[in-house]
């Protein structure tokens, strides 16, 4: 019997936001989103460039960089390849889409809500296989060392043969009654495919069998009823050398050593959005609307930016001397990396940011649920 997934986030996946109404900044009772007041800009931000996939609603649309080419989708189908922002490419699949790309140099692959993955080549777009998973695919698919690494709504990982669709090997665990809808994926490095579960856990399986290789907490269910008890992990784990780190809905932020799965530190942070590193900090973004910088060594509080007040924001991305996080109303926030004020701040076309942002070169790429697709310049 197929467990009740709870969709905790509006309208059904929209990252950082709590199905309660005290979480709920467009509800006529209760605390109300933060306006946004007026900064002094220390830094720049500019668009690069921008194109359009169409609309991504209910769904949460992350794009695929792969060196200068990005790969962006759409609900309706639409998928395209840009490369430095020239597009080179444009198909549309004969079914709606449900989820973000996955590729590399040679293939990406997408996921229908229908529990469909269709692989395509890089190069020209052209269909190469179709393929079933166990239900619906709501997040981008993991494409890494000649395998498609697929998870699944009923929160399934499986790998499938990049060359013609063959399913490789499948791996799940029980999951509680009650779990955050996810749309993040899993992360492959080396021979470990990373990948956050309900009930708080970091699994780590062997990316040529499937083998589970360790399993860590990042945080433990609390409460007394279903409801209270969640603490899912839902945000793509992030990777620094030999440390990884992961937060929960409910939680906490935990790092972990990337081989053994021994824990290093954890912090009591909630999050449904999720978090970045780089070499000094682990930023997260809290299910209230606060951005925390933490000290990757040791967790420690470094700063807190709590002026975006149940804005929805995305995970934060790090770049450079500055923090980028995203928000409901489609503005790009950029904060100092030192102190966490505000750098500079740009409009995009007004749509929800659910997607997380993602690293093109130097620049940082966006996909609004409206399907506008920017490259912005920050510096």
């Amino acid at each position: 019997m197929r467990r009740p997934v709870l969709a905790l986030l509006l309208p059904l996946v929209l990252a950082g936001c709590s199905m309660l109404d005290s979480l709920n900044p467009f509800s006529s009772s209760g605390p109300k989103m933060a306006e946004l007041q007026p900064i002094q800009a220390s830094a720049q931000a500019r668009v690069v460039w921008q194109e359009s996939v169409g609309k991504g609603e209910p769904y949460a649309f992350v794009p695929a960089v792969v060196g200068s080419s990005v790969y962006a989708a759409g609900r309706d189908g639409t998928i395209a390849r840009f490369d430095d922002g020239r597009p080179v490419w444009r198909i549309k699949t004969e079914q709606p889409l449900s989820g973000g790309v996955g590729a590399d140099e040679r293939l990406l692959a997408v996921g229908t809500a229908k529990g469909d993955i269709l692989a395509f080549a890089a190069a020209d777009g052209k269909l190469l296989w179709e393929a079933k998973a166990s239900s619906e695919v709501l997040a981008p698919p993991a494409v890494a060392g000649g395998r498609v690494i697929v998870r699944s709504g009923d929160h399934r990982l499986a790998a499938y043969d990049a060359a013609d669709g063959t399913r490789k090997w499948i791996y799940q665990r029980p999951t509680p009654a009650l779990s955050v809808r996810v749309t993040a994926g899993p992360v492959v490095v080396e021979k470990y495919v990373f990948a956050g579960f309900p009930g708080g856990k970091l699994i780590a399986v062997n990316a040529d069998n499937g083998a589970p290789l360790w399993e860590g907490t990042v945080a433990l269910p609390k409460g007394a009823t279903e409801l209270d008890r969640i603490a899912d992990v839902s945000s793509v784990p992030v990777i620094d050398a030999r440390m990884i780190c992961a937060v929960a809905f409910q939680g906490r932020v935990s790092c972990f050593d990337l081989g053994a799965g021994n824990l290093i530190w954890a912090r009591d942070i909630s999050s449904a959005a999720g978090l970045s590193i780089d070499s000094r900090y682990v930023y997260v973004a809290d299910d209230q609307g606060a951005v925390h910088a933490l000290d990757k060594a040791s967790g420690a509080s470094i700063w807190k930016q709590d002026k975006l007040f149940l804005r929805r924001l995305t995970a934060p991305l790090a770049s450079g001397g500055l923090v980028a996080v995203a928000d409901v109303q489609g503005v790009v926030h950029l904060l100092s990396r030192d102190d966490g004020s505000f750098a500079a701040r740009l409009s995009t076309d007004g749509k929800p940011v659910v997607a997380p942002l993602q690293r093109i070169g130097k620049n940082l790429l966006v996909q609004t649920s409206g399907g506008g697709l920017y490259a912005i310049e920050a510096q």
